[in-house]
């Protein structure tokens, strides 16, 4: 199998330089529209496909994003593996504006989103004990520390759904009761999703600000956050461009089980299956369909 690296990209991250033959495409998914089309191309020789998660111009909002119609439309496109890039706000002192976290664990606290492919008429529990893949994490690792960022290996995230930032009662807690290390917007349901999708996934968390708990730092302000992002989007570019090298051409049985994780998850017996679920699921689920 051909490794296709597909990119998700955050605040301040609306394209990939660089890409041999760059086609915008549309792609139509049962779940509705994807947050924009898709930039397809390759780089360095590997297939690649970049989706801007709040479209181009920034018009989706953390929870109108249709998460669901992503993660399809990236796997129905052969997407093998997903990176995703995500502004984010620290809860740690040594986490600062301008470095790059590599999130191996969330705490979710969405409340506004489908967060499953599955339903009704067929049901699945996969598991995400460990919901990001550790492969694609290290390959994240080595890229950010070749581009020259300060990079962090391993994090939490908590997923709030926004649009507002936390109060400060909030931000203490997530980071003094629940030990979070840094707080986004967008990585929940995107990354359970992944999971359903049978897609290794790694997420790289840029760091923004400090949240509301910092003594120094005051309130989140959007104008210092996008000064940051301008940086931060230079160097996720820079990220990008070296995981093609450091991923290879030919795509390999993932060792953590990400690419098999509706082996054993669907429990609703073959004769009870929904007709109308089994066709939305035609890309999500075919390989055990």
């Amino acid at each position: 199998m051909d490794t296709m690296i597909g990119v998700i990209g955050g605040s301040g991250v609306y394209d990939i330089e660089g890409l041999d033959a760059p086609e915008w495409r549309q792609v139509e998914t049962p779940w509705g529209e994807p947050s924009d089309a898709i930039l397809f191309g390759r780089l360095n020789g590997v297939k690649m496909a970049f989706l801007p998660r709040h479209g181009r111009g920034h018009v989706h909002s953390p929870s109108s994003i249709n998460y669901r119609a992503n993660i399809d439309a990236l796997k129905r496109s052969g997407v093998t593996d997903v990176i995703s890039v995500s502004a984010s706000g620290s809860f740690r002192e040594d986490m600062a504006p301008g470095d790059f976290v590599i999130v191996d664990q969330f705490i979710d606290r969405t409340t506004a989103r489908e967060k499953s492919f599955f339903g009704t008429g067929f049901v699945a529990h996969v598991s995400v004990a460990h919901p990001t893949c550790s492969r694609l994490g290290e390959a994240c690792h080595r890229a950010a520390t070749e581009q020259g960022v300060t990079v962090h290996k391993g994090g939490t995230y908590l997923a709030m759904e926004g649009p507002q930032f936390s109060s400060l009662a909030e931000s203490r807690m997530y980071r003094e009761v629940w030990r979070a290390d840094v707080i986004g917007m967008t990585n929940m349901p995107e990354a359970k999703l992944a999971r359903e999708a049978e897609m290794c996934y790694a997420s790289v968390a840029m760091i923004t600000d400090y949240d509301s708990w910092h003594p120094d730092h005051g309130e989140v302000d959007v104008s210092d956050i996008i000064a940051t992002l301008t940086g931060n989007a230079d160097n996720a570019r820079g990220l990008v461009k070296r995981l093609p090298g450091l991923l290879g051409a030919d795509r390999h049985v993932c060792d953590q089980g990400c690419d098999r994780a509706l082996e054993f998850a669907v429990l609703t017996a073959p004769d009870k299956r929904s007709p109308a679920m089994l066709g939305m699921l035609d890309a999500v689920a075919g390989r055990i369909l």
